[in-house]
């Protein structure tokens, strides 16, 4: 349970899968850092998850895009002296706790899961692809996480983590600490820049030219994908009649730049499109060059990858052992 007197803590984790882009770094990655101070930090990297799919691993791919996110975790901002940084399958309790909590989910429950629903339309179903919300709770829970900062499409997994907590303590007494969204108030749900119907996706971001801007594109292929966005058929910005692919080069925008919805809409009001596509592609490369400048210092100094990521699996270790050790105990493994 919360102790009172400790800074609130955040867990939070992208899987590695697909290609990591501006959405990403709108709705997790730049939260993350900017509320580094206010927290204490468990940022994973979540490999385990990445297996859900068996047919989408390669194992040399993998190994790859684990130290790529590393890497970008800490070029987008986030400090290994005030956030543990770590790959989640360094820590073994993780699939432990993930057993014991799967083992009291009910499959309704899982059943109801949308991106369950989603990704087992498309590929065949494995029992870690309909098991994942207990892994993902067992990530949470094992902090003792007071907030977890997501994107918009995971608040279906909060509140399923939180049932599986209080389901737990009510069976074997309180252990877990009930968890939080926290949520960006703009640019929690990025869209497709090639159809603004369906968020940013980072399996599509790696297969599907002009659906995103990946975080390591380069600048003309950055500037290609914000010229070919998808709006509509007007020409001129109106802010009362905004089209779903209008407002999220708006929203794009106005995140990227940090100035507010009404700054944005009066600058642009009247203007046509192109402006600001144009606009938009240059704060765009030049956020995105600052990420990937810090990328490919890291990326040559496979020695200080290394030790953040081992200096940030001992202290999440520290944390998730203690709480492990008390879940099995409530439930007579010890």
């Amino acid at each position: 349970m919360t102790d009172a007197r400790r800074t609130p803590r955040v867990l939070s984790g992208i899987a590695t899968t697909g290609t990591l882009h501006i959405g990403n770094y709108v709705g997790a990655l730049s939260m993350w850092a900017d509320e580094q101070d206010r927290y204490d930090n468990y940022f994973m990297i979540a490999d385990l998850h990445a297996l859900t799919i068996p047919e989408n691993v390669q194992p040399d791919a993998l190994r790859s895009r684990i130290r790529e996110a590393l890497a970008l975790y800490v070029a987008c901002g986030l400090d290994p002296s005030r956030s543990a940084i770590f790959r989640q399958s360094e820590v073994s309790a993780h699939a432990t706790l993930a057993w014991i909590l799967g083992c009291l989910t009910p499959v309704g429950w899982l059943e109801r899961m949308t991106q369950y629903k989603s990704k087992s339309s498309t590929v065949t179903a494995s029992a870690g692809l309909f098991t994942y919300p207990a892994l993902q709770a067992a990530d949470i829970l094992l902090y003792q996480a007071d907030f977890v900062p997501v994107g918009d499409d995971q608040r279906q997994h909060i509140e399923i983590t939180r049932d599986i907590a209080q389901r737990f303590n009510h069976l074997f007494g309180e252990v877990f600490t009930l968890p939080e969204s926290l949520i960006r108030k703009s640019g929690a749900r990025i869209m497709g820049l090639d159809d603004p119907s369906i968020k940013m996706s980072k399996s599509l971001a790696g297969t599907r030219d002009g659906h995103a801007i990946g975080l390591l594109d380069p600048p003309d292929k950055i500037r290609r994908t914000v010229m070919r966005a998808v709006t509509d058929s007007g020409s001129k910005i109106n802010p009362e009649q905004l089209s779903p692919g209008l407002n999220n080069l708006l929203v794009l925008f106005e995140t990227l730049t940090g100035l507010s919805r009404e700054v944005v809409l009066t600058k642009f009001a009247g203007q046509g499109y192109g402006v600001l596509k144009r606009e938009l592609a240059d704060v765009a490369i030049e956020k995105v060059g600052t990420v990937q400048a810090r990328y490919r210092e890291l990326r040559e100094d496979d020695a200080t990858l290394d030790a953040i990521s081992a200096e940030g699996a001992n202290k999440a270790k520290s944390v998730a052992n203690a709480t492990l050790q008390a879940a099995m105990c409530a439930t007579g493994l010890r």
